[in-house]
């Protein structure tokens, strides 16, 4: 839960680096909430779960939640190494998801870079 309370109070920072578990707890968590959220919107607001309508809360959480996880992203790209626009990869379908996958499951670079110190773990 640090390191996504550490995304949010790093919101459109997107310098340095981010160590590959500071980025996949952030996603975790992501995750989690994006679930609840979407549980909250069935509760309360009778949106479906699964469907093709999104409700208010998951809609908020969404607007709210996304310059954390693109500045994260560009932080993690920078600790393998790579400038932090090939965040664009995400719109090439299929084959650029793959590829960022690839990316985001690389160790960090064990030496410092131009984008700064090995991130602490």
């Amino acid at each position: 839960m640090k390191y996504y309370i550490k995304c949010f109070k790093q919101y459109f920072d997107f310098k340095g680096r981010a160590s590959r578990k500071e980025f996949w707890m952030f996603v975790l968590f992501q995750t989690l909430f994006t679930i609840i959220a979407m549980g909250l919107d069935d509760i309360l607001f009778g949106y479906p779960f699964i469907g093709d309508e999104s409700g208010p809360i998951w809609i908020i959480y969404v607007l709210l939640s996304l310059f954390p996880y693109f500045a994260v992203m560009a932080r993690r790209l920078q600790d393998v190494g790579k400038k932090q626009n090939w965040f664009l990869l995400i719109f090439l379908p299929i084959i650029g998801h793959i590829w960022l996958l690839v990316l985001f499951l690389k160790p960090s670079q064990n030496e410092e870079n131009k984008w700064g110190p090995i991130p602490e773990i």
